[in-house]
């Protein structure tokens, strides 16, 4: 059945059935805005995203109930690298009238999934006619105890810089994509499914053990530049810490030139934080806790947003920040790339 004829309301009603709303959700999908309860004395946290077709994903890339359960994971990771707890969740969708139903209908599947897996509730959104490719917005919302938060600016001199996961990855998966080779299944996922770290960031935020926190979107270069320049802060990173998985360094041990992608790429998704020496030992003792790795990749010296990499062979490079800006001038082919 084609979405034309299942109408606007016939899908918002399709997906409404689909929504089982907790005590916190008074009114939800149905009403003209959502009427909602936080935990007494938390505050509210919100981040909001969008995904365009040909820009941010590709279908023949994608299937649409791993691009739902992407769209959905990638806002998460905001509130994660915001030590915030994620509760509702608004999605609209613009698509063709003539698109299959059980494209869309896969697509909600999978970001109610992603959802669930986290315990959000899907609380309202919008759906229009696209006169050409999917056009999706995300908005979420969670909360975080007064003072537990962890914002961008916070980071000292002397502070260690550590990183949670693998870098570069999705990345190298999406290079492999566009250059229309093999691509080893692990990095695909690790591309087409995201994981947020909530209960990473969640615990360096209570525990009070991250002086700065952000999630890594648009390469390790360029995030850690967003917690640098406003700081007065200069980052010097050691190569051989930076943490690759086994299917990455299989690629770079034949073409080293791919190791860029790994403090450029983007689209980790992973926690790039900062603490403080002393607060280390715990960091990691909550990593083995939780069961996600964490790695310590260099420090941080007063400056002025500068970015250095020390070398295996002990030599000192600077680093040029350049990930991902949708509206940079070096973007000439920006398709596929997700935010």
């Amino acid at each position: 059945m084609k979405l034309r004829a299942l109408g606007e309301f016939g899908l918002i009603e399709q997906i409404r059935q689909k929504v089982v709303d907790p005590a916190s959700v008074y009114r939800g999908i149905g009403d003209d805005a959502a009427e909602l309860s936080l935990p007494d004395g938390h505050r509210l946290l919100t981040s909001t995203d969008m995904l365009i077709e040909g820009v941010h994903f590709r279908f023949e890339w994608t299937d649409s109930h791993s691009l739902g359960r992407k769209a959905v994971a990638v806002n998460l990771s905001d509130l994660a690298a915001m030590g915030g707890t994620p509760s509702f969740l608004y999605l609209s969708l613009a698509c063709p009238v003539d698109v299959d139903f059980t494209e869309v209908e896969a697509f909600f599947e999978g970001a109610l999934a992603e959802m669930a897996t986290f315990q959000v509730t899907l609380v309202g959104g919008d759906t229009c006619r696209s006169p050409g490719p999917w056009v999706i917005s995300v908005t979420v919302e969670g909360h975080v105890s007064p003072g537990d938060s962890v914002g961008r600016l916070q980071a000292r001199p002397g502070d260690v810089i550590l990183v949670s996961g693998t870098l570069g990855d999705s990345a190298l998966a999406l290079n492999h994509l566009k250059s229309h080779l093999p691509v080893d299944p692990y990095l695909l996922q690790r591309h087409l499914r995201p994981l947020p770290r909530i209960a990473l960031g969640q615990a360096l935020g209570a525990q009070h053990l991250a002086s700065a926190m952000i999630d890594i979107s648009d390469g390790l270069s360029a995030d850690l530049g967003h917690l640098l320049m406003p700081a007065g802060l200069d980052a010097l990173l050691d190569a051989a810490q930076i943490p690759l998985s086994s299917a990455f360094r299989d690629v770079v041990r034949d073409q080293p030139d791919f190791f860029e992608l790994a403090l450029h790429g983007g689209e980790d998704y992973e926690l790039l934080f900062t603490a403080t020496p002393e607060n280390v030992p715990a960091v990691m003792a909550l990593s083995d806790s939780l069961n996600v790795p964490v790695s310590a990749i260099g420090k941080l010296e007063k400056g002025s947003g500068q970015i250095k990499l020390r070398q295996t062979t002990g030599r000192i490079d600077p680093v040029l920040a350049r990930g991902y800006d949708h509206f940079g001038p070096s973007q000439k082919t920006p398709e596929g790339r997700n935010a």
